[in-house]
């Protein structure tokens, strides 16, 4: 995900980073990727957090179901100068496990929760996928950090209902809560925000564009609709996520998606696929691109193209937002960001380079700052927010769905589960 630019940030010499206040405990749910990094992008929680709080970060335990995936990370964290924050980190199978040994006083409670399990496994009201209930009710004052989305479960009606539900209880808990929607902090997005607010502009029209290289993305079940639901939900949230930044709520029942599914050969074709799509029916394999319109509950209206289709490493992504007389473009902010800015007295945009930007250190900083200054909260994603972007992705999803299940029928088309 613009692989040029912020994934090549490393590990801040601890020299630099204050070590004078108290010791940091922290718990992390899931060590995989989003947690401690890969290189098909440059999310990487446990790096940012060592670069904020240095000698200070204690990792309590590691929660992952697979404890050679959690041993391997920790193997590699204790042969860097960060090993002393993981060297008495343990791994445990389930935040029941960790809690238990809190309460025998052999770790410490956490401070803050960091998750980064596959979101089909939280989120939710039912048992063994509601993560957050679980948290809460164990720790009842640990501020807790969620990436995004906040889940990816059927049926979508339920699941949706249960994502609100997990907000609303969480706008009680005690603890700072904050969703991993990173494009809010890209420094563009932000000076896109203030434009908008200091000119006491209203959003008429937003245009968004998220293609991604599919090259490096190994994992066979992101590929398959019925483990992961598509890339919509996982992938294309961002951009529905970043519109409904700037644009508000959306009116759900004017959205209209069309999709180019795998099926559609020869345009539905990837050439450099890193595995064998063989192994999942036709029906499962996910959509290679898809479109949709929709109107704001303010009456503006917006538009996002979403794609799984190029090769290399780096993403095309590009959100345009139109206002009386101000046209704001965000392009490339994984990579080498820039905004353009076309504003009342001159047709001739100004295009402002944005260099050495890292929104996930930035989005990591606010959260720590929340917790340890209570006044200063610059959280730009809440749970109860981001469910609503979840809702935003169901619909756009299962508009698409059904125009392709019309076609289908149209066209005599019939594919075997």
């Amino acid at each position: 995900m613009g692989l040029r630019d912020i994934s090549a940030v490393g590990p801040k010499d601890w020299a630099e980073v204050s070590s004078d206040e108290p010791e940091f405990p922290v718990l992390l749910i899931g060590a995989g990727p989003a947690m401690f990094g890969t290189n098909e992008g440059p999310w990487n929680i446990a790096l940012r957090l060592e670069n904020r709080l240095g000698p200070r970060l204690k990792v309590q335990a590691i929660v992952d179901i697979n404890p050679k995936v959690a041993e391997a990370a920790l193997a590699k964290k204790r042969a860097t100068f960060v090993k002393s924050a993981y060297e008495e980190t343990i791994i445990v199978p389930s935040v029941k496990a960790y809690k238990e040994l809190v309460d025998a006083g052999k770790v410490l409670a956490p401070k803050a929760i960091f998750v980064a399990t596959p979101p089909r496994w939280r989120g939710s009201l039912e048992p063994g996928k509601d993560l957050e209930v679980q948290l809460v009710t164990a720790f009842p004052e640990a501020n807790i950090f969620l990436e995004k989305p906040v889940a990816t479960n059927a049926p979508w009606e339920k699941s949706v209902e249960d994502a609100k539900a997990i907000g609303e209880m969480l706008k009680k808990h005690k603890g700072i809560v904050s969703v991993g929607y990173v494009l809010r902090y890209v420094r563009g997005a932000r000076e896109m925000k203030r434009i908008l607010e200091e000119n006491h502009l209203t959003v008429m029209a937003t245009v968004a564009r998220y293609f991604g290289a599919y090259e490096l993305a190994y994992l066979s079940d992101w590929w398959d609709v019925s483990k992961s639901h598509g890339p919509i939900l996982e992938q294309g949230t961002h951009l529905c996520d970043l519109s409904r930044f700037f644009g508000g709520d959306i009116d759900t029942d004017t959205m209209q998606a069309h999709a180019l599914e795998a099926y559609e050969k020869p345009a539905a074709n990837l050439s450099k696929l890193s595995f064998s799509e063989e192994g999942i029916p036709l029906a499962h394999r996910v959509p290679r691109a898809t479109s949709a319109t929709w109107k704001y509950e303010s009456g503006a209206v917006g538009t996002f193209v979403h794609g799984t289709l190029l090769q290399g490493v780096d993403y095309a992504i590009e959100i345009e937002v139109y206002a009386d007389g101000h046209q704001l473009i965000l392009q490339d902010p994984f990579g080498v960001p820039s905004i353009s800015v076309r504003k009342p007295g001159s047709d001739i945009p100004e295009v402002i380079q944005i260099m050495g930007d890292d929104p996930y250190q930035t989005e990591m900083d606010a959260f720590i700052d929340a917790i340890e200054n209570p006044a200063d909260n610059r959280i730009l994603s809440s749970f109860e927010d981001a469910a609503k972007t979840y809702e935003m992705t169901w619909y756009l999803k299962n508009s698409a769905s059904a125009s392709s299940a019309r076609l289908r029928e149209k066209k005599g088309i019939k594919l075997e589960a």
